[in-house]
């Protein structure tokens, strides 16, 4: 296997930058035309589309689409204790982390019966796609769907892809069921994004669809975008690691590789002061990627978008990693409170040799759903705070509106907007 390992130069460092930006670039065109003609297709026909592309694309489509709570509680209960077990202490772990995050609004009262403020209000009804079959993610469930609920949107509706059976995956189906969704529905692919974007007879519109899925669930969230709110549009996963001689190679190695299962598109970046270091990992990728079950997608991704970057100092292994803003950053190095300071671009942060990575994905508490493809540097992590909406509040009494009549006036008819100000002289 080929890994690149690189010395850290502005020539070497804009290669690579480049090199990853590929993998994010536009969607490719005939993606975008297929999606916009499902979408089409689903505002004119509705359920009958969503099931005629349910038909094309899965292979068959469920008498109803909705999942009674029925089916839902059989699944989790037919589920192995264990998992179950599992299941419930991440969620523990998320909603405490997220209760953390609630919001409350505000009130300033003024002189003269001036009152203003702010009240937040969660949404009323959020779309929350789960991918299923092969590639079922019960923690993103868990992920999506308790930030939501403790916002206090009022109605959870969920969309899962059916598998190869014409049933829907019961991993998907009990975490629902611990985490809350109120209606799941076995549909997925961008039929599923239209219908909650647009609503059908069968499937409910929503505000916001949140959720991971292919390129052409991304793509139809894309272009919905506007109609319906999303969460972001997220590129290939990806993982940057800061190490120096302290980290362990076989630690490294794992943890890269860790992100490099996701998909051959993913990025796995080690940027280490230690050519030592740099090798023993070179090592321990090829020694530990033959025992992994997705070997080929691994090596792929790590031939192709993988590098390890050696640095002469820490401060400028720091300075690449924040202008690289990566969506997953492990910090391993001796002195972690000293530096973990100077980061400023990461979705989340790993700090320490005991902090690996999938420690976020399934079971710590802050949220998975990060941003990708550079855009820490300005997006942050899903939270509680996706799924509200702010409203400021005025009330004036007479006595503060005669007041202040004059400014407003002045600015009104400053602008040009006599209409404006003669809802302010009217009352006068």
């Amino acid at each position: 296997m080929n890994v690149k390992i690189s010395k850290m130069s502005e020539i070497n460092k804009e290669q690579f930058i480049a090199e990853l930006n590929k993998r994010a670039g536009e969607t490719d065109r005939r993606v975008t035309e297929a999606v916009s003609e499902i979408i089409e297709n689903v505002k004119l026909r509705g359920d009958e589309a969503v099931r005629d592309y349910t038909i094309k694309f899965d292979g068959k489509a469920p008498e109803c689409f909705e999942i009674t709570r029925e089916e839902i509680e059989r699944a989790y209960n037919g589920c192995d204790d264990k998992f179950i077990t599992a299941l419930k202490n991440a969620a523990d772990n998320i909603r405490a982390f997220h209760e953390n995050q609630k919001e409350s609004g505000f009130m300033m009262d003024g002189a003269l019966g001036v009152h203003v403020g702010q009240v937040v209000r969660g949404l009323n009804r959020v779309g929350v796609y789960v991918p299923g079959g092969t590639a079922a993610y019960p923690s993103s469930v868990l992920m999506n769907v308790i930030p939501a609920k403790i916002a206090g949107v009022k109605e959870i509706v969920m969309v899962t892809p059916p598998c190869a059976d014409g049933t829907a995956n019961p991993n998907i189906l009990a975490a629902a069921y611990i985490a809350g969704v109120d209606r799941v529905f076995l549909v997925g692919g961008a039929q599923a994004v239209a219908a909650l974007a647009l609503g059908t007879k069968s499937i409910p519109k929503v505000d916001k669809i949140v959720g991971p899925g292919n390129i052409y669930v991304a793509t139809a969230k894309k272009l919905l975008y506007g109609v319906v709110d999303i969460d972001m549009i997220a590129g290939p996963s990806e993982i940057l690691i800061v190490a120096d001689e302290s980290a362990r190679a076989d630690f490294m190695a794992a943890d890269m590789m860790s992100q490099a299962e996701h998909d051959v598109l993913a990025s796995a970046t080690l940027i280490t002061t230690s050519q030592e270091l740099a090798q023993g990992v070179v090592k321990e990728l090829e020694r530990q990627s033959a025992l992994m079950s997705r070997c080929e997608i691994i090596r792929k991704s790590l031939e192709d978008y993988g590098m390890i970057m050696v640095c002469d100092t820490m401060q400028e292994a720091i300075d690449l990693a924040n202008e690289l803003a990566p969506e997953h950053m492990e910090l391993v190095v001796n002195d972690v409170d000293k530096w973990v300071d100077k980061i400023y671009n990461a979705g989340s942060l790993f700090l320490g040799a005991y902090s690996p990575e999938p420690v976020g994905d399934y079971y710590a508490g802050p949220n998975h759903v990060l941003p990708t493809s550079g855009t820490a540097r300005f997006f942050s992590p899903l939270s509680v705070n996706s799924f509200v909406k702010r409203m400021g509040v005025i009330r004036y009494t007479e006595q503060a509106l005669e007041k202040s009549k004059d400014d407003i006036v002045l600015l009104a008819e400053t602008e040009g907007l006599t209409a404006h100000a003669n809802a302010i002289k009217v009352r006068f």
